[in-house]
């Protein structure tokens, strides 16, 4: 009797996490682009890239401060993105789960886009043409062109037509938090680089390509869990 009620409870307990599987990657479609946001009032510290690109970039509701493309198989979900930690890379889902997980061990937000209008075929080119940047070191200094890639540069390089056309704009690039003023983080690397902080220099940044016509919102705050 015992063998028996155990053996019914690891197969609820399998269904149950199929369940969990299936509706985490219900919604979420190969080549859907991942937007990491923080709240306005969340602060990490003053000396962290998260906090200085919400300060710089923020739009007053969610501060976005990272963009991931989704690689999605069947039932097996991956992600490919430019962090810091790993460089332009390919890893689980859970990986880039667990690496986003706050100081406080909360979620961010998760806001999930996809582009309107482009066949399936087309977006497997964008994941391959993102795929090519794996191995790449993080870009850093955030200049364009020089064989790195930070977060939504990497997005806009592999969105990309075959006729070597952005579905992604770019713009001046701004550092400064919205009274003016450069953040610590931002002076203390640039220092470090020896460069002069790229104010104003070409390229791009989650919070703007989130707005982006060519998107279109999946979900406001999706639940991985």
């Amino acid at each position: 009797m015992k063998k028996s009620i155990l053996f019914l409870l690891s197969i609820v307990a399998v269904i149950a996490s199929c369940s969990r599987s299936q509706g985490s990657l219900g919604t979420i479609r190969n080549g859907d682009l991942i937007f990491v946001g923080l709240p306005q009032d969340y602060r990490s510290d003053s000396t962290s890239m998260d906090s200085a690109i919400a300060d710089a970039t923020g739009d007053g509701k969610l501060n976005l401060i990272h963009v991931a493309i989704a690689e999605v198989d069947r039932d097996s979900a991956w992600v490919i993105d430019a962090t810091v930690k790993h460089g332009v890379d390919r890893h689980p889902l859970d990986t880039f789960l667990s690496d986003f997980t706050l100081k406080d061990g909360s979620e961010p937000v998760f806001l999930v886009k996809r582009l309107d209008g482009y066949s399936p075929r087309q977006i497997r080119n964008f994941v391959e043409n993102a795929k090519a940047f794996i191995g790449e070191e993080y870009d850093h200094t955030f200049l364009p062109d020089n064989g790195k890639h930070y977060c939504s540069e990497l997005v806009r390089d592999s969105y990309i037509s075959k006729k070597g056309e952005y579905i992604f704009d770019s713009a001046p690039m701004n550092f400064k938090d919205s009274e003016g003023n450069m953040p610590v983080y931002w002076e203390q690397l640039f220092a470090k680089l020896n460069m002069p902080v790229p104010q104003g220099v070409e390229g791009t940044n989650p919070q703007d390509m989130s707005q982006s016509s060519a998107l279109v919102t999946v979900s406001e705050d999706y639940r991985f869990w």
